[in-house]
């Protein structure tokens, strides 16, 4: 038997409603389900949202703090975060229509809602910003990483906006400052190699390991900076996690601003010293129109910026 289509329920300050299946149990109430299932939140919390009408039934209904659980149904609630940091950075809106948002990302701001982070997104801001409840990220950007961020605004043709990436159909350009070249490193290069996700407490890194490589960049330094720093370009040719920054580092090129490479450090709790890498531009063939798109981002980074008002003061 096939499950019921999720409701089209409305967004809530941007917010899409999330959709919750209740498997066969015996807890006496949906309050004490919540509170097992998703216990990041508290039992007395699920009970204030439930009072408050956010968790809703399958038809859309109200589900006050005393409804019997019922497994077999979907249920549905809103994701918020009571004490959730503000980004003091806006995005810039860099192309609209019917088919493609393209936004420019500040540092810092995570692409969609996750962990400590639900407003606070570039996806929630987005549809806060346009009304826009399908809008969906085709790719994605680290949260320390600035610059352009493409997304779907059709359903139908979410798929085949994604597997232009899912099958490198993209012409990917970044922007960096890390330290000069070091003495015997010849750019521009194409640098490949293998990346793996490290285990245990370093998990969050990527390590390159010997074997066929599954990672591939085009680096090239543009100009030298100040302080023994230089802007580089980087052309990703694949897209393994933290790929720049793990082949980066690997070369003894770690970019400035990085808390996981080369060693990793805890998240800064303040917005200083965002890391110096920049998605610069993306190209590629429209799937759906056939048309070229080309996009680019008008931000700077601020190392790089900082060095061009200095020489020319």
């Amino acid at each position: 038997m096939s499950r019921p289509p999720k409701l089209a329920l409305p967004m809530r300050s941007g917010v899409s409603a999330s959709a919750l299946a209740c498997p066969s149990g015996d807890w006496p109430l949906l309050l004490d389900f919540l509170a097992h299932r998703l216990s990041l939140v508290s039992r007395e919390d699920w009970a204030a949202r439930m009072a408050a009408g956010e968790v809703l039934g399958p038809q859309g209904q109200v589900l006050p703090a005393d409804t019997p659980y019922r497994g077999g149904q979907r249920i549905y609630y809103y994701r918020r975060l009571d004490h959730e940091v503000p980004v003091p950075f806006e995005e810039l809106l860099v192309h609209v229509d019917d088919q493609l948002v393209v936004a420019d990302k500040p540092h810092f701001l995570s692409v969609t809602p996750k962990g400590r982070h639900v407003q606070e997104t570039l996806l929630t801001r987005l549809k806060r910003r346009l009304g826009l409840q399908d809008l969906t990220p085709v790719h994605r950007l680290d949260r320390e990483t600035a610059g352009l961020t493409v997304f779907c605004v059709q359903p139908a043709h979410r798929d085949a906006y994604q597997r232009l990436f899912r099958e490198r159909s993209v012409e990917k350009v970044y922007e960096a400052v890390a330290a000069v070249p070091p003495p015997g490193l010849s750019l521009p290069l194409r640098y490949c190699s293998r990346l793996l996700e490290r285990a245990g407490d370093a998990f969050m890194q990527m390590a390159e390991i010997p074997g066929e490589p599954n990672a591939e960049t085009g680096i090239r330094c543009l100009r030298l900076l100040q302080e023994g720093r230089a802007l580089y370009e980087l052309r990703p040719l694949t897209g393994q996690k933290h790929q720049l920054r793990a082949q980066m580092c690997a070369l003894g090129l770690p970019l400035a601003g990085d808390r996981i490479y080369p060693v990793l450090q805890p998240p800064r709790e303040d917005f200083d010293e965002p890391l110096q890498l920049l998605a610069r531009s993306i190209a590629f063939t429209d799937p759906v129109s056939g048309a070229p798109r080309a996009f680019r981002s008008e931000r700077q980074l601020a190392l790089a910026e900082a060095a061009a008002s200095s020489s020319s003061a």
